[in-house]
Parts: C-alpha cells; structure tokens; sequence
C-alpha cells in the first residue's frame, strides 16, 4: 500500500483534487479524472508481479497470447504488422478491436517504449498510471543524456519503485558514437553480435550511414526500429 507522502504526490500529479489525493473519496472527481484514478487503480494491482513490460516488437505468439485482451486475431494481427514504430501506431491497429479500457488494462503489460526527448507531452498519457501532471514532468527535463538524469528529475515527484515502474515505458536514444556496451545493449533486440556491428562502423558521421551499415545484418523495417534507438 502506497504511503501518505506517494497518495499526495500521485493525486497532485494526476491532477487530482488534494481532498481524492489525501483521502480518495472527498471532493468531486471529474471523468478524466476518475479514469486516471482506475488506470493507477490496475497499475497498482499489478505491483509485485514478476512479469516485465512486453515489447510488443520482441515477443513471441505464445506470450503475446498470454495478455488480456489479445486473441489468436490479434496476436495474428501483431505478428504481421510489427515492427510498430510508436505507441500511436500500436493503438491504431488495436482501437480496431478492443476499446479504451481494454487497452489501459492490456497497456500495463505490452508497451511499444516511448523516446523521452521526442514523444509529444499528450502522448505520454498512454504510460500507465502518468497523468497530464506527470506528462508534463517528462517533458519538462528535456533534453535527456541518459536514463540516470530520467530517475534523478522524476524521483522528484515518485519514489524509487515507481521511477522502476516508469522506465520499462520510456527510453533515452544512445549516441552510435560514444555510447559503452553496456548502452547499446539495452536496446531492445541488440545481442552481442549486433553490438559489435554497431561498434564496428564507428565514427559515424550520418543516420544514412546507420542506416546502410546495419541494413547489410537486418531487414529494413528492422532498421527502423532500430534507429530509433539512437542518436549522433
């Protein structure tokens, strides 16, 4: 159970009234904010579980199908569509067959990672539990360096557990350039073999570059996912 001082943080960043945030019942809750309040709702009854974010650009059918509200179709569909560059094409595809609640609930757990320096401030909405307060925050710290600088501004406002939550959404592109292994290796779908064609090409001097290079290993959609990974 969250403590006093995360419910008068989370109430004031989701733009609650201070009375919901102190105590949940008093006061008047407008819709947007009563469907924030049950998008917190779920996040939270997912706390504890050992079950991290899926990509839905990584995984596999028998994992995808194991996601509420995702049938065999729509697996089917996620399979043949992807790679999904942003959360906005995701929920394009999905909007199709499952409605706004369905997709709260299922965004707790498939989430195509936002870039903190170029995701538009009303897109980070789509991050479970981050109401326009908190949006706003993300937005406000721009431009991040590295994921350090995005738990140092953000534990601000949440507390460790929460930034924890938070990261498995967004991401800060590596420099092609600088970057350590370490760096590279977290995004998504880069192993060691990849990282060492990555690293093999440097310095370099354009995205066309990247582009040409990795396109020798990997498909072109697979370029694109790629590429937005990263920065010079």
């Amino acid at each position: 159970m969250m403590n006093l001082k995360k419910i008068l943080i989370s109430g004031i960043l989701m733009g609650l009234p201070l009375a919901v945030g102190l105590t949940g019942c008093a006061g008047s809750v407008t819709e947007e904010e009563g469907e924030e309040a049950q998008i917190q709702s779920q996040v939270e009854e997912q706390e504890g579980s050992p079950s991290a974010v899926v990509n839905p650009n990584q995984a596999g059918q028998e994992e995808l199908l194991n996601l509420p509200h995702l049938d065999a179709a729509l697996v089917e569909g996620i399979l043949q569509r992807r790679p999904f560059l942003s959360m906005t094409e995701l929920t394009a595809f999905l909007s199709e067959s499952l409605g706004e609640e369905q997709r709260a609930e299922l965004y707790v757990q498939l989430f195509v990672p936002m870039n903190l320096n170029t995701t538009a401030e009303e897109d980070f909405l789509l991050v479970p539990g981050v109401g326009s307060r908190l949006a706003h925050e993300f937005e406000e710290y721009r431009p991040y360096q590295a994921m350090a600088q995005f738990r140092r501004e953000i534990g601000k406002y949440v507390d460790e557990e929460e930034v924890a939550r938070l990261e498995q959404y967004v991401f800060v592109p590596v420099n092609l350039n600088t970057a350590s292994d370490e760096e590279i290796l977290t995004i998504p779908g880069v192993g060691p073999r990849l990282l060492h064609e990555f690293k093999e090409y440097r310095p370099y001097d354009s995205i066309e570059q990247f582009r040409r290079e990795i396109g020798k290993y990997v498909s072109e959609e697979e370029v694109s996912r790629l590429e937005r990974y990263v920065t010079l």
